[in-house]
């Protein structure tokens, strides 16, 4: 994923919404996109988001049915990768403890998140998953 390929806000949302229940019609997906926050842009301006998404490689149309089905393109979890690398460099310059810190100090990491930090400090990784 180059660094234009980064989603957008928009973007994620519609993606979030691809990885959580797999591929999707617009309809799906508009639908999927009111009732996670209560409000909604129109039903065109969902299909030309997805059309958008799929000029830039992030989904992918399969036109096989009337109505056409979208699936992400990219994985969640390497989208989340690039992201906070993106986060990383830009606004902390390359320091992942920093972020991590202020991150932390947001919302507590629950007992599994801490043990999965634990671990990756042990093992002396720091942040080379």
């Amino acid at each position: 994923m180059t660094t234009e390929a980064i989603p957008t806000e928009v973007e994620l949302a519609i993606l979030g919404v691809l990885w959580k229940r797999g591929p999707c019609t617009v309809r799906d997906v508009h639908e999927a996109l009111g009732r996670e926050d209560g409000k909604s842009a129109g039903y065109t301006t969902t299909l030309k988001q997805l059309q958008v998404m799929a000029a830039k490689g992030l989904v992918s149309r399969d036109e096989s049915a009337r109505s056409h089905v979208y699936a992400a393109s990219i994985g969640e979890a390497r989208t989340k990768r690039q992201l906070v690398k993106d986060l990383l460099e830009r606004v902390f310059g390359g320091a992942s403890g920093e972020l991590a810190v202020q991150a932390l100090s947001l919302k507590p990491a629950s007992k599994e998140e801490l043990e999965d930090l634990r671990q990756l400090l042990d093992e002396g990784k720091g942040g080379k998953r």
